[in-house]
């Protein structure tokens, strides 16, 4: 039976995930607290894994209902921050760390997710383990960690996902509330990456390519994917399903 089996959210964009039991549908599509923060230099741009390897240095938390993170660094320097009372505090510390000057900003309404438009990320607890498989460097958490999904779904196949894009593809169901597929997601630099190190795994995405080219599943509309590249689908939750809450355990359905 296909079950809800995990719902994480990244509460500061580019650090590390939490996972939930639950959590709402925000009005603007995406899950609460997901990409609600983001650090962006005085240009505007984004600091994350794409733009900087260091940020796999830090290992963050945070706390949810006291609206605290936690972060550490690889040398063991360990601070906490209240995100909403400490803005100029996180300001600084995060500047000097990275070397620039950065501001922290919020959007409680959608988030900084990449694509606007859009919402929650999705992958089967399956295809982590399939893909993990492919590489010897790589663990299931360390899958699950580099990809960065919102919404894990077990007790179906490997690459599960990827028959609810393109033409005539099916929507879901997950407890009370429909998601859409919109496009499948094309992934960049950071799953290469050791995330806890940094360290990158040999030919990654010649490997990787290979593997998804021969093992593409035959329920999948291929012509719906520009490249071999992608794994998980990003989705789209309909205005009047927003504002649901999701739970851990939750059925999942495939809805023709």
């Amino acid at each position: 039976m296909a079950t809800l089996e995990r719902l994480t959210v990244f509460p500061v964009k580019g650090l590390d995930g939490i996972d939930l039991d639950s959590t709402a549908v925000l009005d603007g599509g995406t899950l609460r607290y997901d990409r609600e923060f983001v650090l962006v230099d005085t240009d505007g741009d984004v600091i994350n894994g794409k733009r900087t390897d260091r940020v796999h240095e830090l290992e963050t938390d945070f706390d949810p209902a006291a609206r605290k993170m936690t972060v550490e660094t690889a040398d063991g320097d360990e601070r906490r921050f209240d995100l909403e009372s400490e803005r100029e505090r996180v300001e600084e510390w995060f500047s000097d760390y990275f070397g620039m000057e950065l501001v922290l900003e919020r959007d409680e309404s959608l988030g900084f997710v990449d694509r606007r438009e859009m919402g929650p990320s999705l992958i089967s607890t399956a295809t982590l383990r399939t893909v993990s498989s492919w590489f010897d460097e790589m663990t299931v958490e360390g899958a699950r960690r580099r990809m960065r999904a919102n919404v894990e779904v077990s007790g179906v196949p490997a690459f599960w996902e990827d028959r609810f894009v393109g033409d005539d593809a099916p929507a879901l169901e997950i407890g009370d509330s429909r998601f859409e597929g919109v496009t499948p997601c094309g992934r960049c630099v950071v799953p290469q990456r050791d995330p806890d190190t940094g360290d990158p795994i040999p030919e990654f995405r010649t490997r990787f390519v290979r593997n998804r080219r021969e093992r593409f599943p035959e329920w999948a509309d291929e012509d719906a994917f520009d490249h071999y590249y992608t794994l998980m689908v990003i989705t789209r939750v309909p205005e009047v399903d927003r504002g649901k809450t999701l739970r851990i355990g939750d059925p999942v359905e495939t809805i023709e």
